[in-house]
């Protein structure tokens, strides 16, 4: 009894050594801060040069929001796109821009772009957004990220809707 009291004294003794000194070891090195570009829950920013990305396809999206969408995508998604190659690999990226529309005033029946309303991000990472069917969510209003709470609802209304086509609403336009 007096070997393992003993034992379990080292192993608590031992166990609380480590605890008092990680903080020593570690006082060097500042707490990571949260980048304040990134979105939220899941950590997406919006990708640099995503306006020279290719074009996949255009949204007319009615009542409640009535806003024009375009989305774009990098040359992994595009690829996977054009070889209908489901699901998206690791380092797919697609691009949404939203905007209020109105009526064009040289063209009395079309609609044109009005004012940006946001720009939607996602990320394809597998492991990292496992929870997430392997995507990451960014939505940005004036180059911000929104709330937690908005990004809450990205994946729930991708898993409702379109899980079988990889969480992916948008088709490739031929």
């Amino acid at each position: 009894m007096k070997t393992t009291l003993s034992g379990l004294t080292s192993l608590a003794l031992a166990a609380a050594a480590a605890l008092f000194a990680y903080p020593a070891l570690s006082a060097d090195k500042a707490p990571a801060k949260a980048d304040p570009n990134a979105s939220p829950i899941y950590g997406v920013t919006i990708p640099k040069g995503y306006r020279q990305w290719e074009f996949v396809a255009p949204a007319l999206e009615k009542e409640p929001l009535n806003e024009l969408r375009t989305v774009v995508g990098n040359k992994i998604a595009m690829d996977a796109y054009k070889k209908g190659k489901l699901p998206f690999p690791d380092g797919s990226i697609l691009v949404k821009l939203a905007y209020k529309y109105t009526q064009s005033p040289d063209f009395e029946s079309a609609l044109v772009p009005d004012h940006a309303t946001t720009v939607q991000v996602m990320v394809k990472d597998s492991r990292k957004y496992a929870a997430s069917g392997g995507w990451g969510y960014g939505r940005f209003i004036d180059g911000k990220p929104v709330d937690a709470a908005q990004h809450q609802t990205c994946f729930a209304c991708h898993a409702a809707r379109v899980k079988d086509r990889d969480y992916v609403f948008t088709k490739l336009v031929p």
